[in-house]
Parts: structure tokens; sequence; C-alpha cells
């Protein structure tokens, strides 16, 4: 399996969980309309990556860097890091332990792509 299909996997997952996840478990209407936008948007972008034969993965990239900073986020706070008021929005199932593992495997999931579907530029001679 090449590794924009792997991305391209890792980010269909990493939506696909985070929506249902969204649905599932979602402490306030607000934010949950804002998380269901956010993933509607990053799934478009991730179909017309995917039509468009893995042309413009940056914009794919940029969605999965976000999700990854959003994740770490969310590790940190229940970690207790830092506090950014939005410890409820990161807890699932109102389970710490659960919550801690949704953050970090999201966080890896997220940044294993956006590795993967980050444009690289090959060095001069290679």
């Amino acid at each position: 399996m090449d590794k924009i299909r792997l991305g391209t996997l890792l980010v269909v997952g990493v939506l696909v969980v985070q929506t249902l996840a969204t649905l599932v478990w979602s402490v306030d209407a607000t934010l949950t309309g804002i998380a269901l936008a956010f993933n509607a948007v990053a799934a478009v972008s991730t179909a017309l990556f995917v039509r468009r034969g893995g042309r413009a993965a940056w914009a794919v990239a940029a969605w999965c860097a976000g999700f990854f900073g959003w994740h770490v986020v969310g590790i940190g706070e229940l970690a207790g890091w830092w506090t950014t008021g939005l410890d409820a929005v990161f807890l699932v199932a109102s389970s710490y332990q659960l919550s801690v593992v949704y953050q970090a495997v999201l966080a890896t999931a997220s940044g294993f792509a956006v590795h993967l579907l980050a444009p690289r530029r090959s060095a001069p001679g290679v």
C-alpha cells in the first residue's frame, strides 16, 4: 500500500471516529455543530483529493495537522498540563481513561496522516 492511500485511509478513519464520537458524546449543541461542520469540510477536501488522484495533498495534510493539534490540546487538558476550559469537550463517555486513549489514538493517526500526505521535495541528486 502506498503512502498516499494509507494517509487517506487514516484521514477517513479519523473523520469517521470523530464524527461518531461527536454525535454520541456531545456536551453542547453549538460545539457539536462546529465539530460536524469542520468534519464535513475535511471530508469534502479528502474526497476532492482522492478524486484528483492525490494532487494538492497539502490541503488534506493541513486538515490533519489541525486535527492533530486539537487532540494534543485534548491530551494536555486531560493530563492537567494546561487549562483551556474545554475539559468537558474532551471527555468521551464521561470516562477519563477512555478519553485519554481516544485523544492519543486520534492524535497519533492524524500525525501519521500529516507525515504521509505532506508534500516532499527530493534532495538534489536523488
